[in-house]
Formats: structure tokens, sequence, C-alpha cells
């Protein structure tokens, strides 16, 4: 069992014992205080709204990985909707086949990579700062948003759009299940390939990658570029759900992915992170949410013990070695 157990902490990351301790005494706490909070029912309500948090979460771990941020993860998603609800439009719109979803997919994957691309470019090549960049490129991309739609909504999409967005498979959300499969893609990528290592070297010391033969310029416009195809990933799926696209769509949601990454265990400098420790901080971070609403506690009372989380997980990120090189000392 030990080795077992070796092997799971190597593979996925030592931080999710620990954060499987949260999620379980999080359950527990809001089991016994809400008699709804077990049900199936709640549970596939965290199953359809955890996805679009998480496939966002995923954009924005590769590049804090790389030492750097991208706060273009929902005007980027919002954009790749919009394209594909442009298309679907001039398509039919609730008379659209599945060729002109499947064209106006790949359009929307196009249009998440390329924005992504040019931010990687600016940072890689021009050496902007990742923090300028990417907010340069929210203000940009969000702007062209609401100048398209005239900052209203866009409806009127295919029926069939509502089995990804609502639909079940073997009693499992279609949602749920993209984002599984994203998942699994993104922690072989980052894990198991050429790619990933690089990330986790360009995001310790890029000087020192570059010694070391390593493409520093290339792989920073990559992860930028992935970064952008997870965003529109996203994108189509909370069009799938809301059966709507709007620009402001999920901007409270900025944050929430900075804060689920940190809470799983990926290094704010960069050269560390693992997909399935932040998996586990998602699902604490989304059944939080849906026990302070079963609760009856305001809505937005769930930000801010988001916020009280990061908190929390940065001051004892910081002071845990601190606290271990005194006590260490204490004993000697």
């Amino acid at each position: 069992m030990s080795i077992l157990t070796e092997r799971a902490g190597r593979m996925f990351g030592r931080e999710v014992t620990g954060l499987l301790g949260l999620l379980a005494v999080t359950v527990a706490t809001f089991g016994l205080a809400s008699p709804q909070f077990l049900s199936v029912a709640n549970f596939d309500s965290i199953a359809f709204q955890l996805p679009d948090l998480g496939l966002l979460t995923l954009a924005m771990l590769a590049p804090i990985m790389a030492n750097g941020i991208n706060l273009a993860v929902i005007a980027t998603a919002n954009l790749s909707g919009l394209t594909l609800a442009w298309i679907l439009n001039i398509n039919g719109g609730p008379h659209a086949g599945v060729l002109a979803f499947v064209f106006g997919v790949g359009a929307a994957l196009a249009v998440g990579g390329a924005s992504g691309a040019a931010m990687g470019v600016v940072i890689a090549y021009f050496g902007a700062h990742p923090i300028l960049a990417s907010l340069a490129m929210m203000i940009f991309l969000k702007g062209l948003g609401e100048f398209l739609t005239r900052g209203g909504d866009i409806s009127g999409f295919p029926a069939f759009l509502g089995e990804i967005g609502h639909g079940v498979i073997f009693g499992i959300p279609v949602p749920m299940l993209l984002f599984a499969v994203a998942a699994i893609l993104w922690h072989v990528l980052l894990a198991r390939t050429r790619h990933g290592f690089s990330v986790a070297m360009v995001g310790s010391n890029p000087r020192a990658s570059e010694y070391a033969g390593i493409p520093v310029r290339r792989s920073l416009t990559l992860v930028y570029a992935l970064s952008g195809v997870m965003c529109a990933l996203a994108g189509i799926l909370m069009l799938t759900r809301f059966n709507s696209v709007r620009v402001g769509h999920g901007e409270s949601l900025l944050l929430v992915t900075v804060l689920a990454c940190f809470l799983g265990g990926v290094d704010p400098f960069g050269g560390f992170g693992r997909v399935a420790p932040v998996f586990v901080s998602l699902l604490i971070l989304q059944t939080l949410s849906s026990g302070l609403n079963l609760v009856g506690a305001n809505q937005h009372l769930s930000t801010a013990v988001w916020g009280l989380f990061l908190i929390v997980v940065m001051v004892f990120r910081f002071a845990a070695p601190r606290l271990r090189r005194l006590f260490v000392g204490v004993g000697k």
C-alpha cells in the first residue's frame, strides 16, 4: 500500500491528500448544516456548475507555471463563444445544423488560440510583463465584444446544443465528462511531454533554460496559445449551458481561477504545478459555494469566503517553511 501511495504522490502531487481531507471536512460540515446538501440533486448541480470554472482554471494553470498569468481568460472565452454564436446565427440560428456547429467550434478554437498566441508573442518576443500584456488583451477583447454585440446578449441556438450543456451520459453530466477529458489531457501535456518539461523549466529559470537549449520564446508562445484554446472550450461550454452569449459572462470567476491554482499547490512564482491538486481544489471551492447557498447565505458571501481562502493559503504557504525551520532550530 505504501508503494502505491508513493507512486500516486509522485504522479498527482502530495498536496492531494491534504486537499482531499479539506474536501471531506467541507462536505461533512455542510452535510450536517443542511439536509439537502448530500442529495443527488445538489451533487448534480455541482457537477454542472464546476466545468466552466474548471476549464478556465486549466487555462490559467499553465501560464502561472511559466511564471506568468493570463488575465484575459474570461474575455477570451466570451469572444470565442461570440464567434460560435455568430456562425450559428448566420447559418439559421435555431435551425442551424451540426455542420455549422462543427465549423463554429473550429472557428471559436482558432480565435481563442490566436488571441493567446498574440499575447504570448508580445510577452516572449517583446519582453512585455505578463500582467500588462494579458490586461491589455483582456481590455481589447472585452471592448471588441461589446462593440460587436452593442453590450447585449446573443441567443437563439439549435436545440441539440442543450444536450451538450445539460445532457447526462451514464448518470454523469456531459459538461463534467468534457471537463474530465480536458483535465486528463492537460495533465498528460504538462506532466508527460517535452512541452510540459519546458514550461516548468522556463517558469523556474528562463535564463538557465536558454543555456540548456530550451526554446524559451517558442515555449512561452505555445503556453499562451494553448491557454487560449482552453478558454475557447470554456466559452463553447458556457454557450451550450446558458443558451446565450454575453461579454460579461463569468467575469466574477477570474480571480477564482487564480485562487484555485494557488490552493492546488501551484507555485505563484512559476516552475511547479499539477492538475490533480487543482482539480480537488476546484471541488472544494464549488462545494463551499453550494453549501453556503443551501444554508441561506448571501450569494456574494461565497466570493468573500473564496478571498479569505486565498489569504489563508498564502499566509500558510509562506509562513509554514519559516515555522518549520524555527521548530527544527528549537529542537536542536
